[in-house]
């Protein structure tokens, strides 16, 4: 963990002295040859694209780190079943908890329920899968990078927090692909917008690259809180007065996470931070429990995509409750426009 800290810092260009200045020569030099090479496969994928008999719509991004992306995934998949569409979500599922299956997906296919979440490295058999289930419409999640497969809408999820970092390639920045890709997206979706309004001149340096895409703003609103084995049941509002929690969080922007409950007015005592997808050993979360407890610690609080990792049989005998947080995304600028878009898809 920390070496991968080091390497975030030195990417986002918080690293500073003379050994970190060399370390970014190197890394720059390596991230135009990165460059080069996606920009190759990238030409290379176009004249060989799969062409689905169903909608395809790509929700992605093109840094590394935590944009929003699953809960736009979410967002939208409510949506369209609500308009009557067969919907499907294909995801490659970064991560599996031991034989079940990855964090974001489980998450997804818990709140979802009815939707099917199909998890598949190869998305071109998930999406033959997904359209056999009779689904007139795919979600493709992180699909910005998957350039095999034509989309009907390419939706990409930047974080307004900290748009593109430094600006530079993998693995002197957290680019992913050149920033001119940019111009294939048909929205762009600026999320955590509530916590930090994009600027003005970032808009439109998005505006010069794209023209023609929708630009909306996003923020990650709390739903509440729920007992881990009751997720339809919210707590009262009232139910953490008095009390101090834990925060437990395996995910790309903890700060985000602690930021948000701490708006909410809990009061909290410790916070346990892991990297993203992390797995929770058995031992883990026996330190964690331990330590809460002598530290007088009522509660624990966790993230939705935390919850679906952790260890069963130790949360039903540890004396300390588990509670999650529920966190929605809202278009909270120019919903009109990204819906007009959207609806676009399907009078093609």
């Amino acid at each position: 963990m920390p070496r991968l800290s080091f390497l975030y810092n030195l990417a986002t260009d918080r690293s500073k002295g003379f050994p970190a200045g060399i370390l970014k020569i190197i890394l720059f030099i390596l991230s135009l040859i990165y460059g080069l090479a996606v920009t190759a496969v990238m030409f290379f994928c176009w004249f060989r694209q799969y062409r689905a008999t169903c909608k395809v719509i790509s929700v992605g991004n093109i840094t590394l780190g935590g944009t929003g992306k699953t809960p736009l995934v979410e967002f939208l998949a409510r949506r369209l079943r609500d308009k009557g569409r067969r919907v499907a979500i294909v995801t490659r599922g970064y991560k599996r908890c031991g034989q079940g299956p990855a964090d974001e997906p489980a998450m997804l296919q818990q709140k979802l329920g009815d939707i099917p979440v199909i998890i598949d490295a190869n998305r071109r058999r998930a999406i033959k899968l997904a359209i056999n289930k009779a689904c007139d419409t795919v979600i493709l999640d992180d699909g910005f990078q998957q350039w095999k497969i034509k989309k009907d809408l390419e939706i990409v999820a930047i974080d307004s927090t900290n748009p593109f970092g430094n600006s530079q390639m993998l693995p002197r920045g957290i680019l992913r692909q050149p920033l001119w890709t940019l111009k294939h997206a048909d929205i762009f979706v600026l999320t955590k917008a509530n916590i930090q309004p994009p600027p003005k001149e970032f808009k439109r340096q998005l505006a010069k690259i794209n023209p023609r895409a929708v630009i909306t703003e996003a923020s990650h609103e709390p739903a509440g809180f729920y007992e881990i084995h009751r997720p339809q049941q919210l707590l009262p509002a009232d139910y953490f007065q008095g009390k101090t929690v834990a925060l437990v969080s395996g995910i790309a922007d903890p700060a985000y996470f602690e930021k948000s409950v701490l708006a909410m007015g809990l009061k909290v005592g410790l916070s346990f931070q892991f990297p993203d997808h992390y797995e929770y050993p058995a031992q883990v979360l026996e330190n964690i429990i331990s330590e809460a407890k002598r530290k007088n610690i009522s509660v624990i609080v966790t993230t939705e995509k935390d919850a679906v990792k952790l260890n069963q049989s130790q949360i039903a005998n540890s004396l300390l409750p588990i509670v999650v947080f529920r966190v929605e995304l809202k278009i909270i600028k120019y919903e009109e426009g990204f819906l007009n878009r959207l609806s676009r898809v399907y009078r093609a």
